[in-house]
């Protein structure tokens, strides 16, 4: 890192000689290849270098490098819109990845566990791959059982997204595309998805998810990033978890609403006040994996949920429109999984907090409704929030 940096600077004070005399320039070549071979370099006080990172479908696939005015490094792929690694300090000032995944596409490809990525078109399950929706039964992919799974047997984490740079911002913008057509997967209707990720110097990582259609479909897209705050050194039962939420989904054994919606309180559901994931663990069968209702109004952007490291005084922060999220424990890593460096991702060595509409939605006519329509717009934005307390 401190090689890029001193190529970094270097490159910025030559900006700043260079716009002194050419106040139209607005992007800088250095002999067209940058930090670690990445072709552009913007010049806002964000940066966003782009480079190859293999193929996909024949097409070329490229890792964006997100970097903000305090340090933080977001990494983010076209393919599957995957965020591979985001980068920070922790209270020693010590730079970590504070989220699970690999060192190459090709693995992400051959073994991923959604690892940082966009799922849909219908994120979490639907109950035995089927829903009715103005008189006909749809029929979707299976891949999770008898049941569909975030989206199906090649959701929007394993297709190749168009991906556009905002130029002429003060934050370092990524822009991914997805056209889904009618009948991907089962789902009717074409889906036309774009996905901002957005990096600013308040070290907020926003997502913001647009979608319309031509035909009356489900739609639930979320981004599925493991954090493990502790850069993966141990297993994330330490850490404290807060969410604003009183109530929960109840699931069967296959993960599968019920349909009710009992009280956290006085159960080991409860993280209204903040609590040590660990602590109680034990009490919840398999670990957790359970829809949060939010205490918020429907389509207000509001805290949800607040994650710290005590260990490295790592701290995330969520907000979101949405009216849910997934708190997931990494119950299902089993120590197979070789990720970054070579790591085993052991049991509870990554946590998820996937802002969502609830699971199943389209077979609950009670919960929150999941149904875009022709006219409408899908919009959920979602912020993550990363600061160190010491």
């Amino acid at each position: 890192m401190k090689r890029n940096q001193g190529l970094l600077f270097s490159g910025l004070a030559f900006f700043f000689l260079f716009s002194c005399s050419n106040p139209e320039n607005v992007k800088i070549q250095l002999d067209g290849v940058g930090i670690n071979g990445a072709e552009d370099i913007e010049t806002n006080s964000a940066l966003i270098m782009k480079s190859e990172y293999g193929k996909a479908e024949e097409k070329t696939v490229f890792l964006f490098t997100l970097s903000n005015a305090q340090g933080t490094i977001v990494k983010i792929t076209n393919f599957g819109g995957i965020i591979t690694s985001i980068l920070m300090p922790d209270k020693n000032g010590k730079e970590g990845d504070v989220v699970l995944g690999y060192d190459s596409l090709r693995q992400y490809q051959s073994n991923n566990p959604y690892f940082g990525a966009m799922v849909g078109r219908y994120a979490n399950r639907i109950a035995d791959g089927q829903f009715r929706l103005g008189g006909n039964t749809y029929h979707l992919a299976v891949n999770n059982g008898k049941n569909s799974l975030h989206g199906g047997l090649k959701g929007f984490d394993k297709v190749v997204w168009e991906a556009r740079e905002v130029p002429d911002s003060a934050d370092a913008i990524l822009e991914l595309s997805y056209l889904s057509k009618s009948g991907e997967e089962g789902y009717p209707g074409n889906l036309n998805v774009k996905v901002t990720y957005t990096l600013n110097d308040n070290n907020e990582l926003i997502i913001l998810i647009e979608a319309e259609t031509d035909k009356p479909t489900p739609v639930n897209i979320c981004n599925h990033t493991y954090f493990n705050l502790s850069d993966a050194d141990t297993n994330i039962l330490g850490n404290v978890l807060t969410l604003n939420a009183d109530r929960y989904t109840e699931v069967n054994s296959e993960l599968i609403p019920t349909g009710k919606l009992p009280w956290v309180s006085g159960t080991a559901m409860d993280f209204n006040n903040s609590m040590v994931i660990g602590e109680r663990i034990s009490r919840v069968k398999g670990g957790y994996d359970h829809n949060y209702v939010l205490n918020k109004k429907a389509g207000e952007l509001s805290l949800a949920a607040q994650l710290f490291d005590p260990r490295t005084g790592r701290q995330v922060e969520v907000f979101t429109t949405q009216p849910g999220i997934q708190f997931y424990t990494g119950n299902f890593l089993d120590g197979s999984i070789r990720g970054k460096g070579g790591k085993s991702y052991k049991q509870h060595y990554g946590l998820c907090l996937e802002t969502q509409h609830f699971p199943d939605s389209p077979n609950h006519p009670s919960f929150p409704n999941a149904i875009l329509k022709p006219g409408e717009k899908y919009s959920e934005k979602t912020i993550y929030r990363f600061s160190v307390l010491k």
